[in-house]
């Protein structure tokens, strides 16, 4: 009977052991949801942008053993007058401005600093596009007209079956993607809800059926997309995104601090807008691509991809590359990285400028948003070019 009860008693403790373990998985479940549906409220967007590894699941990035790359200061450049109105209008958190490869602007605001390592949202798309071409110099991919799915063959029968990497590079898929993120049903939506469930993104991706017009027809911005990117990289080469991204970008740029990718349940990086740097790390990027993919004497990314992912390559005459957007009347090179409530990377090859932005903007879906920011870009990189801020590095 003693030794019944024991075993009973033990049998118990197990169960409660297992009961509040699940109590407490479901409690973090709980907690990432609440986080995706509060994460942009007014009192909370400017933090939880600088602080997205308190929100959600994530997975650090190694930057190297080298040294950190040094940004030299050029002389300080003034900002224009209604500059001041723009980084109050567009919640600006972050901005870095060089000039020939010389840090002559950093300013913060809001209550953060330079240390943050700030959400990218879809500037981590261009990120992945820079990879991808070190990747297929490599010869991990045989064509851009290859089907998806012959690396990522847990797409077929998938509204990727029949896309080509070509396609999805250039937001070509055909893929029917509702990208409202206003509206609480939308696909974006219900994709961050698996996110913050700690769901599946392949799975989320491989469930996508319905099509709103062929693969390589037209040009329809879908980020899951570059999530379909990343399922190719991920089947050609046998690695995960964050080991190549160390391994081919980060490490050559000589980071200031180690980033960090959010990541589904599975610990899949969410590389289509979950990668987390520093302000000025972002506008290390955006030198290295103006020089066309050189950094401190290194051919990081090849030259003719940088060329060719910054050139208009969507259908139907779109003003976009390979995950990078041109901007409309954009002078020869003008080329930027963009992504959600205000994040931007400009690149001004002609005026020698790059402006890294981070923002908070609750506002960036209103009509004329995005042009007025672009206004301000190439404001501020004629007023650079105006004062002969720098010198060729």
């Amino acid at each position: 009977m003693r030794h019944l009860l024991r075993r009973l008693l033990q049998i118990l403790a197990v169960l409660v052991l297992l009961a509040a373990a699940a109590a407490l998985w479901k409690r973090e479940q709980i907690a990432r949801l609440w986080a995706v549906n509060s994460l942009f409220q007014a009192e909370n967007i400017v933090q939880n942008f600088s602080h997205m590894d308190r929100l959600f699941l994530t997975r650090p990035l190694s930057r190297g053993e080298g040294p950190v790359s040094a940004l030299p200061p050029g002389p300080p450049a003034t900002l224009p007058p209604e500059a001041e109105q723009w980084i109050k209008d567009r919640a600006v958190t972050g901005l870095v401005m060089l000039k020939n490869g010389q840090l002559v602007h950093e300013s913060y605001y809001f209550g953060t600093g330079p240390e943050d390592l700030r959400i990218s949202w879809s500037v981590a798309k261009s990120f992945l596009a820079a990879l991808f071409g070190v990747l297929q110099a490599e010869g991990a991919f045989g064509s851009l007209d290859d089907q998806v799915v012959t690396y990522a063959p847990a797409l077929k029968g998938s509204a990727y079956d029949g896309a080509t990497i070509r396609d999805v590079l250039t937001m070509s898929s055909g893929a029917a993607f509702n990208e409202d993120y206003l509206d609480f049903n939308s696909d974006i939506n219900r994709m961050g809800r698996v996110l913050a469930l700690g769901g599946s993104m392949d799975g989320f991706a491989a469930g996508l059926t319905a099509r709103a017009g062929d693969p390589g027809a037209r040009f329809h911005y879908v980020s899951i997309d570059t999530h379909v990117i990343g399922m190719v990289i991920r089947g050609a080469t046998g690695k995960d995104i964050p080991e190549l991204l160390e391994d081919r970008i980060l490490a050559p740029l000589g980071l200031e601090a180690a980033p960090y990718y959010l990541t589904d349940g599975e610990g899949v990086s969410f590389v289509l807008g979950g990668l987390n740097l520093r302000t000025r790390d972002y506008a290390r990027f955006g030198q290295m691509i103006l020089q066309g993919g050189k950094w401190q004497g290194i051919q990081v990314v090849p030259e003719d991809w940088v060329i060719a992912m910054t050139s208009p390559q969507a259908k139907d005459g779109a003003d976009y590359g390979f995950q990078w957007w041109i901007p409309a009347d954009a002078a020869p090179g003008e080329v930027m990285a963009r992504g959600i409530y205000g994040q931007y990377i400009y690149i001004n090859p002609g005026l020698g400028v790059v402006i890294a932005v981070n923002a908070a903007d609750r506002g960036f879906e209103e009509p004329g948003v995005d042009e007025a920011n672009i206004a301000m870009f190439r404001a501020l990189a004629a007023g650079l070019s105006a004062e002969g801020a720098g010198a060729s590095p």
